[in-house]
């Protein structure tokens, strides 16, 4: 902020300003201003809840056990898509201390933990609080004049930032008069206004409508429904049964009215837009006939462009169904086997923690007491023996991969739910055990589910351990019988490189095949799951284990149902 002192008389520092242009302190446009400057304590609601303040950034936040480290205001929404993934669950905002708030004058105190925390939102009075005009930007440098009681110019100040004029306006004295140096602009929800008085500045500060601004707008909406014929990629309802709708096209016209056409005919129906609570819906209607009812709801807008529209809606069991049309037709495929073979294994029977690795760190001994059931329609427990936590849990196909996400109730002191609830990468699947991989975290948490609890974790073995040493130097296949067939030759020549985020490449110095790798535990043995692409793919399973493993050799095996060895893989370090 630039102050330079001077009578009116001086000429360098004569303004044009007309008298009427002048006000106090105590004038409707001084508080306008004031309200438009101080901190706006509503910008992050989401991660602090909280009017009366804001958080300074970077600020880290664990949001239903996902870690979001906060840098920029665009890094709320990340918050807010963890926290929508589901429609019903108990969401949960957790600040990583210590954190600075920032009250609305600008003034900062850093807090330590939860309970500082706690009572500073308690202290907190939002009514007597200027309520923020926070969706207006002033565009700075500003310059005021301002005035003596005897209508003097006794300097001019040149404002630099919300916080200096927040400043400047709330230490005038009561007998000073200030005027703007105009043009003025401002940043009104995203539009550039400029202004050239006093009445034309409130007038646009009376007039900003900042309420929440709908997450869609209806006429483009609208006019991205109507502009072309869709079709339908991807339908879940318990299962993937895009399939049902492979030889439909729906067109949507502007008076509201629909149509689905099949090679068989035509099906009229209606659609409406809507809000509710600022989300925007699309409501369809095409009767009773099947299978168009299946998709007769109230459907929350995710996503839209001219080339794809995803809507989600809470079925009448309570589950979450998926529909996203497309501006390309159908090739007729089927549906998501694979997806739908996982979603018949997890609800299939209980399940149990044989293993989490948080970041090289085996946590697995904290999930002995709980069995997970989870639900078709979406929903899951842990049960031990003293409690049952609810959750949520769903899987989606993302490119090449299955994405699972779980959500557990983690409230209350010694709950260790809270740290797998994540999105999850589904690295395989079957009866025996489900191996998955923090998407989030670049490889380092990994997360098995058994149909047996873990046994004695604390003194089984450590799937860290074969990790560390795979992951040290390359490796060459002494050794592959398959039923008893010596196939050893089919490795010849590869060396092996065992990377720490699950991947493995082997090479023989033409050309380098790349693969996965992940180690785990099977009640009282290490699995391991070893697959690679062609032409070395002879060896794939995810059924082996460590027989015997030090820092040359590493054995694995396959057993049949009896327990006698099928296959055997041997590892040497070169």
């Amino acid at each position: 902020m630039l102050v330079t002192s001077c009578q009116k008389e001086a000429r360098e520092f004569i303004d044009e300003t007309e008298e009427e242009e002048t006000f106090t302190a105590t004038a409707n446009l001084a508080n306008l201003l004031v309200r438009t400057a101080q901190n706006f304590g509503g910008i992050d609601d989401i991660i602090d809840g909280s009017d009366c303040f804001s958080l300074q950034l970077p600020v880290t936040v664990i949001a239903n056990g996902q870690e979001v480290i906060v840098t920029s205001e665009d890094d709320y929404d990340a918050v807010a898509a963890i926290l929508n993934q589901f429609p019903d669950d108990i969401d949960t905002v957790e600040l990583v201390f210590p954190v600075t708030v920032i009250f609305n004058d600008f003034t900062e105190i850093v807090v330590n933990n939860q309970d500082e925390f706690d009572g500073i939102t308690e202290l907190c009075d939002e009514s007597g609080i200027l309520a923020s005009i926070g969706c207006v930007d002033i565009v700075y440098p500003v310059t005021f004049f301002r005035y003596n009681a005897a209508n003097e110019q006794t300097d001019t100040v040149v404002i630099e930032s919300d916080t200096q004029l927040y400043q400047f306006l709330t230490q005038l004295s009561e007998d000073e008069f200030i005027s703007i140096n105009y043009p003025l602009s401002l940043v009104v929800n995203g539009e550039t206004v400029t202004v050239t008085s006093n009445q034309e500045l409130e007038t646009q500060l009376e007039a900003a409508d900042c309420t929440t601004i709908a997450n869609i707008d209806e006429t483009d909406f609208s006019n991205t429904l109507t502009g072309a014929p869709w079709y339908v990629s991807y339908y879940f309802d318990d299962l993937d049964m895009t399939s049902t709708f492979n030889d439909y096209e729906f067109t949507f016209a502007s008076d509201n009215t629909a149509q689905a056409a099949t090679s068989s005919g035509i099906t009229d129906g209606t659609w409406q837009f809507f809000l509710d609570s600022d989300i925007g819906y699309l409501d369809l209607f095409f009767g009773s006939s099947t299978p168009l009812n299946l998709i007769d709801e109230d459907w929350e807008i995710l996503t839209y462009s001219s080339e794809e529209i995803r809507l989600r809606t809470v079925s009448s069991d309570g589950s979450i169904d998926y529909l996203t049309f497309s501006d390309t037709p159908s090739t007729g495929g089927g549906d998501d086997t694979e997806l739908n073979e996982f979603i018949a294994t997890i609800t299939a029977a209980p399940w149990y923690v044989n293993l989490l690795d948080e970041n090289g760190t085996d946590l697995t001994c904290n999930y002995l007491a709980y069995a997970f059931d989870f639900v078709q329609d979406g929903t899951a427990t842990a049960t031990s023996s003293s409690e049952t936590r609810t959750g949520v849990w769903s899987v989606v196909r993302e490119g090449a991969i299955l994405e699972l996400t779980l959500n557990f109730d983690s409230s209350g002191s010694g709950n260790p739910l809270g740290a797998l609830n994540d999105n999850w990468e589904v690295l395989s699947f079957s009866t025996d055990a489900i191996a998955l991989k923090d998407i989030g975290s670049g490889g380092d948490d990994f997360l098995t589910f058994g149909p047996a609890p873990a046994t004695d974790c604390d003194t089984g073995p450590d799937p860290q351990e074969l990790r560390d040493i795979l992951t040290q130097g390359t490796w060459f296949v002494d050794q592959y019988l398959d039923d008893g067939d010596d196939e050893t030759g089919v490795f010849a020549g590869y060396d092996f490189t065992f990377n720490a985020d699950g991947s493995v490449n082997a090479s023989n110095g033409s050309e380098t095949v790349p693969g996965i790798w992940v180690v785990g535990v099977a009640g009282d043995e290490l699995s391991f799951e070893f697959d690679m692409d062609s032409p070395i793919n002879d060896a794939d399973d995810d059924d082996y284990r460590a027989t015997n493993y030090d820092a040359t050799n590493v054995t694995f095996v396959i057993r049949d149902s009896g327990g006698g060895v099928e296959d055997i893989l041997t590892f040497k370090r070169n």
